[in-house]
């Protein structure tokens, strides 16, 4: 194995992984600013700081494990309200530290400057914008990946004949382009495969163009069953996994491939179908991490579409960057296609409405726009913020169960990770 590749495609994943964070934090930091919020800190990574500075009145820095990042938005959680008892035990006495942290962050005369104090389509603009910045990296990568470089796509260039075939009795020459078909204009390799099911055992006339001039044949596809293929091209498989047969005719050519650019719809359509499958992904997320874990811990294969950690998504990224069957640009393409994929993931994961992710911020600001706007239609006083502290507990059960899932399939990635090839 060629030793640069992998170093190269580790390197990379790594860096997009680690940019991916940034440019998220970045996403709610700058709008923040933006209001007058003040924004403390600016970290990427959690743990110990690695390296940090000050500008202004944020401290930028990095810590050791790159598993996330933060920015600590000064006052995010309003006092108690005037009147209200204290909760009793353990997570009365949580909610209760929670407000006096935030609280004890707002410096004197500055209090106008807590994220509290923002109205609901602020709050909203701040805490969308860093799942709307990965959604925006992953329209980026897509857009390198399929405009930019392009998808490996077959023509109607003939690349071989096989022996003995109806295309080499006919006379077809490795190099002819194919341009029509029993009279119609061929457009691309698909439509040709379906002209060609349609003739099976008729002589019908090919015109190709071989060395500047158009040659015309006379070819008689031999009826066969093929797999049938969508409208991509892709073979339809059956409940099995196996592919469809279908009645149909082969004319004895391969097709040669080159890379060509998507139309500019192919992203928007790749993006939608990633966010959907990301959402049935996160609906049925206890059901697929025991079927990770069953997977890695006992002799049943571990699927392709099995969901990963991060520790999973760094395997993956190895096995593409050591594909030495792929060529450089190839590895290169899936690479961005991993992390544009990641960024997806991280977009509808951070929509989950609960606490602490962003999702859960976004649901209280609504709920708090909803009570304003209802005590507006009815003459009534304006309700102060909404009491997000009393949501902690919350946050403290769904912290603990992201780690427990965080940890359930780190360690099935590292005893039977996903294989891409």
């Amino acid at each position: 194995m060629d030793i640069l590749p992998l170093v190269v495609g580790i390197v990379v994943i790594v860096v997009g992984i680690l940019v991916s964070i940034a440019l998220h934090e970045v996403g709610h930091m700058v709008p923040a600013k933006k209001f007058g919020v003040r924004v403390s800190e600016y970290m990427v990574g959690f743990g110990p700081t690695l390296w940090s500075r000050r500008k202004g009145e944020t401290e930028y820095g990095l810590k050791a494990i790159p598993l996330g990042g933060y920015v600590r938005l000064v006052g995010m959680m309003p006092p108690a309200p005037a009147g209200r008892r204290p909760r009793e035990g353990f997570f009365g006495q949580v909610i209760a530290d929670a407000r006096d942290a935030s609280v004890s962050e707002i410096r004197p005369g500055e209090e106008h400057r807590a994220f509290y104090r923002l109205s609901t389509p602020k709050k909203l603009v701040v805490m969308l914008g860093g799942p709307v910045m990965n959604l925006v990296i992953a329209v980026v990568l897509l857009a390198v990946v399929f405009l930019a470089i392009g998808m490996p796509t077959a023509t109607t260039t003939v690349a071989q004949v096989g022996d003995d075939t109806a295309a080499a009795s006919a006379g077809v020459e490795s190099g002819d382009e194919v341009v029509a078909f029993d009279g119609e204009p061929v457009e691309d390799w698909n439509q040709l495969v379906g002209m060609i099911n349609d003739a099976a055992g008729e002589p019908v006339p090919m015109v190709v163009e071989r060395d500047g001039a158009q040659v015309t044949l006379t070819v008689t596809p031999t009826p066969a069953e093929r797999p049938q293929t969508d409208a991509d091209g892709y073979p339809v498989l059956d409940a099995d996994g196996e592919p469809v047969l279908v009645d149909g005719a082969l004319l004895g050519v391969t097709s040669s491939v080159e890379r060509q650019a998507l139309p500019v719809s192919s992203v928007p359509e790749a993006i939608w179908l990633q966010t959907s499958e990301t959402a049935k992904a996160i609906v049925s997320l206890p059901v697929r991490v025991y079927d990770a874990a069953y997977e890695a811990f006992t002799d049943a294969p571990r699927s392709q579409d099995s969901v990963m950690s991060v520790v999973g998504v760094g395997r993956a990224a190895v096995d593409t960057a050591g594909a030495e069957d792929y060529s450089v640009v190839a590895r290169v393409q899936l690479m961005l296609m991993l992390l544009a994929s990641l960024n997806v993931a991280l977009f509808m994961f951070n929509l989950i409405p609960l606490l602490p992710l962003d999702g859960g911020h976004v649901a209280n600001a609504l709920y708090e726009g909803g009570r304003r706007t209802v005590a507006r239609v009815r003459g009534h006083a304006l309700p102060g913020p909404a009491d997000v502290a009393r949501m902690m507990p919350v946050a403290y059960v769904v912290f603990v169960l992201l780690i427990g899932v965080g940890a359930v399939l780190m360690v099935a990635d590292l005893v039977d990770p996903v294989r891409l090839f």
